[in-house]
């Protein structure tokens, strides 16, 4: 038996890239796969390396004694929100708060994790399940997926609205709330700046551009990271520069060139890139103190 580690092409990952956000047809990825693994089996053996491994996923432990974590339920614009809400255990002092909006996945393992990250960095983390008045995330990805074509994005921007609230008011919080979001989570932060006031910082990672007409109505500082690779969502940001520019709007745009769409993603092997992940990680940390300290 081969002990060959499987080659994942540039093609590959740009035929998994159309499946998780354009096609959402599995049958017609894994022929295309097929063809350009060479054989069936190959493909085989190549698509979890593209996809997300919850095995992985677990950085932070879910019970770090240096955090207090618990999923919680709470006012959404309509009906009940679900969320994982985590802290420091040891906080001196009120802290700032992070919106964490999960991929086209849901609220998954990952996006827990990711949440446990920022709150060892020193804010309180909540990451809500925006598929709640779809009756929440499910363990199967692709079901997940699927239901995110029936989301309502009206209803998305005003649930991140109500978690800003929730946020906001908890005992500890220092009142500042900021977001940040990955894939589909940085079009949420993206678009969420162009509605709320009360949003002090948002983080977009490899995030869908608002329209240019809503732009004018941002007032959160922005941070924006995109892939090098990702040239569905790069085509998007001259046009937003543009337009935050002309608005004087406080921004940045960060291009991390060579990595692929969802390179901080750590549960994706194919796609994760360390060094890239690292630097906006870095840059992200010292951007959320800055304007919510």
């Amino acid at each position: 038996m081969s002990t060959e580690k499987p080659v994942v092409t540039q093609a590959m990952i740009n035929a998994y890239d159309e499946y998780t956000h354009l096609t959402l047809d599995r049958r017609g990825f894994m022929e295309k796969l097929t063809k350009l693994a060479g054989s069936a089996g190959a493909a085989a053996a190549i698509a979890p390396l593209l996809a997300a491994n919850k095995a992985s996923a677990e950085v932070i432990a879910a019970g770090d004694t240096r955090l207090e974590a618990k999923d919680v339920t709470f006012a959404g614009s309509r009906g009940e929100m679900k969320g994982y809400l985590v802290r420091p255990k040891d906080a001196a002092g009120k802290l700032g708060s992070i919106i964490v909006i999960h991929e086209n996945r849901g609220l998954n393992p990952h996006i827990r994790d990711v949440a446990r990250r920022m709150a060892l960095e020193g804010f309180v983390a909540l990451a809500p399940d925006f598929l709640s008045p779809l009756g929440g995330t499910p363990e199967d990805e692709d079901k997940a997926r699927d239901l995110f074509t029936n989301l309502d994005p009206a209803l998305t921007a005003a649930n991140a609205e109500a978690s800003l609230t929730y946020l906001s008011k908890l005992d500890g919080s220092n009142g500042k709330v900021g977001a940040i979001g990955f894939c589909w989570g940085g079009g949420v932060v993206n678009r969420f700046a162009t509605i709320s006031p009360e949003l002090k910082a948002g983080v977009a990672y490899y995030g869908a551009q608002p329209p240019a007409g809503d732009v004018p109505k941002i007032k959160a500082a922005l941070l924006l990271h995109y892939a090098g690779l990702d040239d569905r969502i790069n085509a998007g940001i001259d046009a937003y520069r543009k337009e935050l520019q002309a608005g004087g709007k406080t921004f940045e745009i960060f291009v991390y060139d060579g990595v692929n769409h969802a390179f901080n993603n750590d549960t994706s092997a194919a796609r994760y890139d360390k060094k890239a992940a690292d630097l906006a990680w870095g840059r992200t940390v010292e951007f959320l103190k800055k304007y919510l300290s």
